[in-house]
C-alpha cells in the first residue's frame, strides 16, 4: 500500500511526539533547541506540514535518536 504525502507527515509528526513526551521535553523547549518556532514544531507533530529533511534532522538531534529511529514505522512498499 502506497501512503500519501499527508499520511506520511502524520506518521512522523507522532513519531517526534512520541519521542518528546518519552524524554519529558515540553514543545516549547524542543523547539528553541532545535532552533525553530513553536508553532512549527507543533504543526510538524500534528502532521499538517511537510517540513525539510534538515529540521527533522535537528529535531533528531535534539531528541538523541536517529533519523532512522523516527521512520521506523514505515515498511517497505
Amino acid at each position: 500500500m502506497k501512503l500519501s504525502k499527508e499520511q506520511v507527515c502524520k506518521i512522523v509528526g507522532a513519531r517526534i511526539r512520541e519521542e518528546r513526551l518519552k524524554k519529558g521535553l515540553t514543545l516549547e523547549k524542543l523547539a528553541h533547541d532545535a532552533e525553530m518556532d513553536y508553532s512549527q514544531l507543533n504543526r510538524i507533530e500534528l502532521g499538517k506540514i511537510n517540513t525539510s529533511i534538515f529540521q527533522i534532522y535537528q529535531i533528531s538531534n535534539y531528541l538523541k535518536i536517529s533519523l532512522p529511529e523516527i521512520f521506523h514505522s514505515f515498511k517497505a512498499q
